[in-house]
């Protein structure tokens, strides 16, 4: 069957869930949730059979006008590569299952049926984005994730620290985007064209090598990266992730692990034309990405909610991609994207059941829940095992793969992934150990094992998290390698050193979170004392947000309750109220002429015609 003419609905099926749900949710109700799951899996059974048509070696691709711009010609369209289907089949996969993960989780929420309406808009911008062929189909469907992102985090608006939440992460996120949208504009500029495959055709040093020599190119590679800076919460725009865990746990699962802040990560890949030919840029790169995960992974280690290291490992995750994009090796990011979306939206869900079960996500009072919670507990330890890098889960295949590019073209970046590695090892079995482990911490907690609807998603993302790596071993290598993109790795002679060294590294970790946490539960104490400033810096964030309070945001309220609001009450208001009086005093002197006598009226009309006829004749 051909499903290449029902590309459209991929994106079209979520849209109409969000329509149904939005403005008939009084009559959905209840239902509002699998009218959600049925149009995702609508989408998931088309789009699914297109990837398999494009691992196959496939390429669909179609488009149509769309409006002129001054010589050029605006077209919106679809693109559905490689690339394109590595992530359409994440995002259809990983979201059907948090989605059908949500009705039993969100079951009883007084705002059930807005919840789904806003989770299918979500899918239809993150579908949509996926498969556009041009940069501003693609910008259009970033904004609305934005949007999507805003009103999910802000959910529970009701409590203050929501509202706070979705404020920033709109506002920091909107720094990049203005960056990328600038981007955009400029490579128009240089180029022409906004279309992904007439870049291609104009990008070429043999063909055009004239253009590379315009100023402004790597300027627009650079403005570009700014988008993925916040989308993907890269330093020093990170700081909104860890505050976006106010919103309900599937929404951190979907839009904050798997999804939304993959994106940027995508853009990237799909810009890679852009990039290549810069190695200052890419070097730029390189390095925030390196950053960002050595520093989120530091900051990991001490947080108490269990949400929060889970937002502070996706930072380091998504770190260790875009550092894979800089080295030059786009594929291994995807490839880690991929198999990061399914342990890391498992860890979320996991971390959701917990709570569920518990009715508390703070660490100091967790403890013991083995026994209690086998499902949520078994499958959050394959997560964790996963993420950790041990072998042969799918995290240590696309992470090799990162650590291995790093080896071959800087040993220094290669020692800092690799220390955060480690640090991965260690504070994710660290929240295992505390919260699974040992003995209850909060006697009044009656834990409990979530329903089957929230427990059979965990075990489909676990059982994707311990197969989804093979395509990139070794032994599938070759096989795949039309699918992956991969480069013959395996066959370095270093190959099997990282590999080693990796494997070591993330058992490591796990063995030192052990004998912390299990064995011996009063070192992390005495070392906490020991090391009290690296601790006070870990576990305040290294003081991000009061940085930027101190910066930005007092300065800023401090102009608009002085300055501003003083030009607004009496310049502002003061045109606005003199318009008000000056049309008041008008009135008045007009309305002495409403004498309500007749012969008034008539003398009136009479010197209005003498004064026409003199000025005709004049």
């Amino acid at each position: 069957m051909k499903f290449d003419c029902l590309v459209w609905l991929i994106p079209a099926l979520p849209l109409a869930a969000f329509a149904v749900n939005i403005f008939f949710g009084k009559t959905t109700g209840e239902k509002a949730g699998w009218i959600a799951v049925a149009a995702s899996l609508l989408s998931c059974v088309i789009g699914l059979a297109l990837c398999a048509q494009v691992w196959g070696g496939k390429v669909f691709a179609a488009s149509m006008p769309w409006f002129d711009a001054g010589e050029s010609a605006m077209r919106f369209g679809y693109l559905i590569d490689p690339l394109a289907a590595t992530l359409l089949f994440v995002v259809l996969v990983v979201g059907t299952l948090i989605q059908i993960y949500s009705v039993g989780y969100m079951h009883g929420d007084a705002r059930y049926p807005r919840f789904f309406a806003y989770i299918s808009l979500f899918m239809t911008a993150m579908l949509t984005l996926v498969i556009s062929d041009n940069y501003l189909l693609f910008f259009i469907a970033w904004e609305i994730m934005g949007l999507c992102s805003y009103l999910l985090i802000g959910y529970w608006f009701e409590k203050n620290s929501a509202a706070d939440a979705s404020l920033k992460a709109f506002l920091t996120t909107r720094i990049g985007d203005v960056g990328f949208f600038l981007g955009i504009l400029t490579l128009f500029h240089i180029t022409g064209t906004l279309g992904f495959s007439d870049m291609l055709r104009v990008l070429d040093p043999q063909t055009n090598s004239a253009i590379f020599q315009h100023p402004l190119l790597p300027v627009a590679a650079l403005l570009i990266f700014c988008g993925t800076i916040g989308k993907s919460a890269q330093f020093p725009l990170h700081v909104w992730l860890p505050d976006a865990m106010e919103g309900p746990t599937s929404v951190s699962a979907l839009i904050h692990a798997a999804t939304m802040v993959a994106a940027g990560v995508y853009l990237l890949a799909r810009s890679f034309t852009v990039f290549m030919y810069f190695p200052t840029v890419l070097l730029i790169v390189t390095v925030i990405g390196t950053l960002t995960a050595l520093m989120a992974a530091f900051i990991a280690l001490t947080q108490t909610d269990i949400k929060r290291v889970l937002a502070y490992s996706t930072i380091s995750q998504l770190g260790f991609m875009v550092a894979a994009i800089g080295l030059g090796s786009p594929a291994a990011a995807i490839f880690h994207l991929m198999t990061h979306a399914f342990f890391k939206a498992l860890l979320f869900l996991g971390a959701g059941s917990v709570i569920h079960g518990t009715g508390t996500q703070d660490l100091r009072e967790l403890g013991g829940l083995f026994g209690k919670m086998k499902s949520t507990a078994m499958t959050f330890l394959i997560g964790s095992l996963a993420i950790a890098g041990v072998p042969p889960l799918a995290g240590f295949w696309s992470k090799d793969e990162i650590l291995l590019g790093a080896f071959m073209e800087s040993r220094w970046i290669y020692l800092a992934l690799s220390t955060a590695a480690f640090m991965t090892a260690f504070y994710m079995f660290r929240l295992v150990f505390l919260t699974f482990f040992g003995k209850p911490r909060n006697t009044h907690i009656h834990a409990h094992e979530s329903p089957a609807v929230m427990t059979l998603p965990l075990w489909a993302l676990a059982a994707g998290s311990l197969l989804i790596g093979l395509p990139g071993s070794v032994w599938m290598h070759h096989t795949f390698q039309s699918f992956l993109h991969l480069g013959h790795h395996a066959e370095s002679a270093a190959a099997g050193m990282v590999m080693n060294v990796s494997i070591a590294v993330g058992l490591a970790g796990i063995l030192l979170a052990f004998l912390f946490y299990v064995l011996a539960p009063a070192i992390p104490a005495f070392l906490g004392r020991i090391l009290k400033p690296f601790y006070l810096l870990s576990q305040n964030k290294l003081y991000f947000d009061e940085l930027y309070s101190a910066i930005a945001v007092r300065p800023f309220n401090q102009l608009a309750d002085s300055v501003l609001f003083w030009f607004d009450k009496n310049v502002v208001d003061g045109l606005v109220n003199f318009a008000g009086i000056f049309t008041g005093f008008v009135s008045a002197m007009v309305r002495r002429l409403q004498t309500g006598l007749v012969q008034n009226y008539l003398l009136i009309l009479f010197a209005g015609v003498l004064c026409l006829l003199y000025f005709e004749g004049r």
